[in-house]
């Protein structure tokens, strides 16, 4: 089919600046039934997770997606771009060494300790508002979506030419399949009489009671509807691919309906050449489904 599909399978890196802050971001998609959307941000900007979900949601239909966001805080001298307020850390000390006293603890504090305390040490992320990082984050994360999508897209010329592959092969076995289906009742009809003569009981070809038996044969292995239905499925299958949807999640559909029929028509044809098609074909609906898995 001439169509177009997307895998699920990719990774993007994207980055931007503002007020002296270089913001990265790494989007990477493997393969889901559904959306997942996992976001990471520091802990000071988690009110720009539902805007960049809502980014990401509008780009992407089916998948497992993580995103990264993190500032790289070394500034052009390659020192960290940090605050340390002093002021703060002496009334921390001042309070502490007071409460030691008065409870008799020895005065054991380390600088470590102190730099710990909430507000003595900032780094410059933590001085920036969420309004003023949003719009590098978010043309970071597009550059990164941007990256992301188009792997998916190579990816998915990789699948599309291997199901287009397996497809053809499909058809093949379905061709062969109405070739020798009609064949069946008269295989069957030889293969009576011959059982009737080898039993001894002399009944002629044209008995009512043979004749009988062999239409309802005939009918129980008609394999006319199943190989419609096949037929119908093909068509269907590349008219997915006519515009650029998302098709993943109804093609896989049609390959369970696909496995019906085929089990279908071995089950009625009782033919050795018949069954030996239907193997085949469904070794090539497995690895078709296979291949779905990862489409988008």
């Amino acid at each position: 089919f001439d169509g177009w599909m997307n895998s699920m399978t990719g990774f993007g890196r994207g980055d931007a600046q503002q007020d002296g802050i270089t913001w990265l971001v790494e989007c990477s998609s493997v393969n889901r039934k559904q959306l997942e959307i996992v976001i990471n941000l520091p802990r000071e900007l988690g009110e720009l997770e539902i805007p960049l979900r809502n980014l990401i949601a509008g780009r992407v239909s089916r998948g497992r997606v993580q995103v990264m966001v993190r500032a790289d805080t070394t500034s052009s001298e390659g020192s960290a771009v940090v605050r340390i307020d002093e002021a703060l850390a002496a009334q921390y000390l001042a309070g502490l060494r007071a409460l030691g006293a008065n409870l008799q603890v020895p005065d054991n504090l380390s600088l470590a300790e102190i730099a710990k305390l909430p507000g003595v040490v900032q780094s410059q992320t933590q001085q920036i508002a969420t309004d003023e990082a949003a719009p590098a984050i978010t043309a970071a994360l597009e550059q990164a979506l941007a990256q992301m999508l188009a792997m998916r897209e190579t990816e998915g010329r990789h699948l599309r030419t291997d199901i287009e592959q397996r497809l053809a092969a499909l058809e093949v076995h379905l061709e062969n399949i109405k070739e020798k289906a009609p064949t069946v009742p008269e295989h069957h009809r030889k293969q009576l009489h011959q059982r009737l003569e080898e039993s001894g009981l002399p009944i002629p070809l044209e008995d009512e009671r043979l004749i009988k038996e062999i239409a309802l044969f005939a009918d129980r292995t008609d394999l006319s509807e199943e190989i419609a239905r096949a037929s119908s499925h093909f068509s269907q299958f590349r008219a997915y691919h006519t515009d650029k949807e998302p098709a993943g999640r109804p093609l896989d559909f049609l390959v369970h309906e696909f496995f019906r029929e085929f089990n279908t028509m071995g089950s009625k044809a009782s033919n050795a050449e018949i069954a030996h098609h239907v193997v085949a074909a469904k070794t090539e609906l497995e690895k078709i489904r296979e291949q779905l898995q990862n489409a988008e």
